[in-house]
């Protein structure tokens, strides 16, 4: 062991941390003591215990692999370990006080926002139904309440049309490591002092829920494109057709003016599937029938022959 090299300990679940957790590992001036992450899940109709993200690349490099329902119950296995630093990205637990006080430099968070804005679970989800035109990532150091301690860093980045919550944590997770990285060095190193977040202009998001998918056809076009982006991939935007969930997978970027059908009304366009909103049209681009695999919408319609002229609610 090179007593020289920061005594790390890596806390998150899914893989949005990934690039920046093999980013650490291969940096010379980290040693990375332990992973915490979130217990295996059950997945399927077996129940098939399912390792997180995190624990999947942990299990690479024998590191120790920590898995607490709640982390409280390992503080002291924690303070035993004397990191120089913690780091915590997508943990969905709180850190309770104890062990923010364990390690030498605190506890050091990446967040998918611009904080304040956006605090909470959703965040990424939040930017694109709020049709941000921007938004980014913030290192800051972790206290005792929800996304409010001191901010070390920030950057950010453009929000395409196109972009679905997805495509949108790819690119936040690509950005990371270096940014988030160099600000850790930077901190540690003294060049940086934590700035107070402006609470004036906080704001909070809940996790998303199946339910916040399902699609309200007399909004307009454009919130409606910006929910099915949001909810791409999970839990996607839906809607009914024929007392069965049908998911919106993803639409064209411009809606269409046109105005002259019930809302909700499914009809053709130009040899595609458009939909009716409350304001101009929608033309999709792919869709998925209850207990069916996602299609695009003219294989969808050549074995929904009596799609057409449907109104989905």
């Amino acid at each position: 062991m090179n007593l020289n090299k920061i005594r790390t300990i890596f806390i998150g679940t899914p893989d949005f941390g990934v690039p920046t957790l093999e980013a650490l590992n291969k940096d010379e001036r980290f040693e990375i003591i332990a992973i915490i992450t979130q217990p295996d899940m059950p997945i399927g109709r077996q129940q098939t215990l399912i390792p997180t993200p995190v624990k999947t690349v942990a299990q690479k490099y024998d590191w120790l692999i920590l898995q607490p329902k709640r982390i409280r119950e390992i503080t002291e296995q924690i303070k035993n370990l004397q990191p120089d630093v913690i780091i915590v990205i997508a943990y969905a637990q709180i850190i309770p006080e104890e062990i923010l006080t364990i390690p030498k430099y605190g506890c050091i968070n990446l967040h998918g926002s611009l904080l304040p804005k956006y605090r909470g679970a959703a965040v990424i989800q939040a930017s694109i139904l709020n049709n941000d035109k921007e938004t980014g990532l913030t290192v800051m150091k972790i206290d005792r309440g929800l996304d409010t301690g001191p901010i070390l860093a920030q950057i950010s980045m453009p929000i395409s049309a196109n972009d679905s919550y997805g495509l949108l944590y790819d690119k936040l997770a690509i950005l990371a490591p270096d940014f988030f990285i160099n600000t850790l060095i930077e901190y540690i190193q003294g060049k940086i002092t934590p700035q107070e977040q402006d609470e004036t202009k906080a704001s909070y998001v809940n996790q998303i829920a199946k339910s916040d998918g399902l699609i309200d056809w007399n909004k307009n076009a454009n919130e409606i494109k910006r929910l099915i982006n949001a909810m791409n991939p999970w839990p996607s935007a839906w809607t009914w057709w024929n007392g069965k969930q049908l998911k919106i997978i993803s639409v064209q970027n411009k809606p269409i003016e046109i105005n002259t059908y019930k809302h909700g009304k499914t009809f053709i366009y130009n040899h595609g599937l458009a939909i009716q909103c409350g304001e101009d049209a929608l033309i999709i681009n792919k869709i998925q029938l209850e207990g069916k695999k996602e299609l695009t919408s003219q294989e969808f319609l050549n074995g929904q022959r009596d799609f057409i002229g449907s109104v989905l609610n």
